[in-house]
This record gives structure tokens, C-alpha cells and sequence, in this order.
């Protein structure tokens, strides 16, 4: 229950700050902040439910890496600034940014689902606290089990030593994330290789023309880097590594 409600902060917490994008705008709440005296035991319930909210506001990066697209999408851009060899180009600052906003496109459906069936009727007081977080965590479960391997699923539940589960909903949360990420840095994996293979490809060509001239001193890299960088740019390299990424989440 506790990794449930981690993630249902966590998608709250990215629901709003892409809040831009829905019909209604956004109010704003004021904050106070005072020491005193407790009076009531209500009150130190409230101040530990905000300790916990701060401890899981820390914890979102993590969680929205572990939980979304956003692992694969970073490795696989990864993988192709190495691969072309073009060293601090683009930056690890334009990778990060690149991936989190490819992982917001690709997550919205998702958080748009949290927003509408948790987040709007809590706010509306239709449904408790226990129900939102029940409806909130479930589009993200559905997202993971659509990418995760059952290998992985199998590896994680033999670890944790559970009964084999009747069905997908009897697999706990803190087993699904992990065998998910696993699963992301295997695909991502996977398309790295493919990536490297036509700058391998082009780096094998240069350096053999280069020995063949008897030019041995002369670093083949130096040369080939501006060949692939022209062959990433006439086939349209970076549309066709984002819309093959994209559609490795379809």
C-alpha cells in the first residue's frame, strides 16, 4: 500500500505541473508554517501527513524514473551520442531534457487517465482516499505490465519467495517496478546495438581506406566523425531514432 500511494503522489505531483494543458486553470494554494502547541490529536496527524508528503516530493524523480519511459528513452540517446562519437554533443543536459519531455508525451495518456478517474473525483469528494489511490495506480500498473518481460516478473517473484500469482492485479507493485526497469535497460539495450551498427559500420570502412593508404598515424576517428555525422543528418537520424523509440511503447 505504501509503494501505491508513492506513486499516486508522484503522478499528482506530475499531473500538475503539466496542468497547462487542461481546461481548467489551476489554483494555487497558500502555505503557513508556525510553531505551537498541539490541541487536538487531528493535529499531529495533519503535521505527519505532511512530512510524509514532503518525503514522497523528494522521492519523485525517483519514482518517475522507475515507473515510466523515461529510463529507456535516456539510455537509447545515451547510446547514440556514443555511437556517433561526437563526445559532449548534444549535451547531457539537452539528453536529459529531450527525455523528459519525450517521457511526458509519452506518459500523458496515462496521467490524463490518473487525472480523470483519481485525482478530479477526490478533489470533487466523489471517491475516498482509499479509492483514488487504488484508481491512480492502476493506468500506471497497465503501463508497466504492457513493457515489462514475464522473465523478468518470474525472476523478481522467485527472489521475493511469493506464491505464484493467480493473475496480473496479485503481483505487488514494489515486484512490478523493478522487473520493469530491468526490462527497459534490456530494450534499451537492444536498440543501442542497432544504433552502433551503421557508425561501426562507416568507422570500419574509414580505417580500413586509411591503412590501404598507408596513413597509420592518422586516427580514424578524426576522419570518420564528420562521414557519420553527414549520414545521421541526409537519413534523417534523429526522426527516425525518436519515432522508432516512440513506437517501441505502442
Amino acid at each position: 500500500m505504501r509503494g501505491k500511494r508513492l506513486i499516486f503522489v508522484m503522478c499528482i505531483v506530475v499531473s500538475l505541473a503539466a496542468g497547462a494543458a487542461w481546461a481548467e486553470p489551476l489554483a494555487i494554494p497558500t502555505i503557513s508554517v508556525g510553531v505551537g502547541k498541539v490541541s487536538q490529536p487531528g493535529d499531529v496527524s495533519t503535521i505527519l501527513q505532511i512530512f510524509f508528503l514532503m518525503t514522497v516530493l523528494s522521492l519523485a524523480p525517483g519514482l518517475l524514473i522507475m515507473t515510466t519511459s523515461f529510463t529507456r528513452t535516456v539510455v537509447v540517446l545515451s547510446f547514440l551520442r556514443t555511437a556517433m562519437g561526437t563526445q559532449q554533443a548534444p549535451s547531457n543536459q539537452i539528453i536529459l531534457g529531450l527525455s523528459m519531455f519525450l517521457t511526458f508525451f509519452i506518459m500523458a495518456p496515462v496521467w490524463q487517465q490518473i487525472n480523470t478517474q483519481a485525482l478530479q473525483p477526490y478533489k470533487a469528494g466523489a471517491i475516498t482516499q482509499e479509492v483514488a489511490f487504488k484508481k491512480a495506480v492502476a493506468p500506471v500498473r497497465k503501463f508497466m505490465f504492457s513493457q515489462v518481460r514475464e522473465k523478468d516478473l518470474a525472476l523478481f517473484l522467485s527472489l521475493s519467495k511469493m506464491p505464484r500469482p493467480a493473475n496480473a492485479d496479485d503481483i505487488p507493485t514494489m515486484t512490478l517496478i523493478p522487473a520493469f526497469m530491468i526490462s527497459e535497460l534490456r530494450t534499451a539495450f537492444q536498440i543501442g546495438f542497432l544504433i552502433y551498427i551503421p557508425f561501426l559500420v562507416v568507422d570500419m570502412v574509414v580505417a580500413s581506406v586509411l591503412m590501404s593508404m598507408g596513413m597509420m598515424m592518422l586516427p580514424p576517428a578524426m576522419i570518420s566523425l564528420p562521414f557519420k555525422i553527414l549520414l545521421f543528418v541526409l537519413v534523417d537520424g534523429w526522426g527516425l531514432v525518436i519515432g522508432s523509440l516512440m513506437k517501441s511503447f505502442a
